[in-house]
């Protein structure tokens, strides 16, 4: 199992931004995205193995976003236990996005390989994405 976690506030993979040149309509990341995805890759570095993973992988991520400022000090203690959770925007599957397209190349060769996923929202304290990965055999 390979495990690490990124310190930070978590981003969700943004919607893809276009543009055109020469009669050609391109796709690309929002910035805010891409400089996340280049932030996973370089903790996921540090944990990558010998050689990329092949075959089935599974994959769970609990995003820990700050919690609100808004929040009394009561209701920002149960959300640090777990009690009050996320509810809002960003969806959770679009943390897993960014996340599986950030590790291929360093950790797998393809995203395809995820066979399964497992994502939770949750606040603290300390934002931060905690990643675990594992072979399915």
């Amino acid at each position: 199992m390979i495990q690490f976690t990124v310190y930070g506030e978590p981003v969700a993979q943004g919607r893809p931004k276009f543009s055109s040149a020469g009669g050609f309509t391109r796709a690309y990341d929002p910035k805010k995205s891409r400089d996340y995805k280049d932030y996973v890759r370089l903790a996921a570095t540090e944990h990558a193995p010998a050689s990329l993973l092949e075959g089935p992988l599974g994959i769970a991520i609990t995003a820990y976003r700050s919690t609100p400022k808004s929040f009394s000090k009561k209701k920002a203690a149960e959300a640090e236990r777990g009690e009050v959770l996320p509810t809002t925007k960003p969806d959770a599957d679009n943390y897993l996005k960014g996340v599986k397209d950030a590790l291929k190349g360093v950790i797998w060769k393809d995203d395809s390989q995820v066979v399964e996923a497992f994502v939770r929202k949750r606040y603290s304290n300390r934002p931060r994405i905690e990643v675990k990965i594992r072979q399915i055999q």
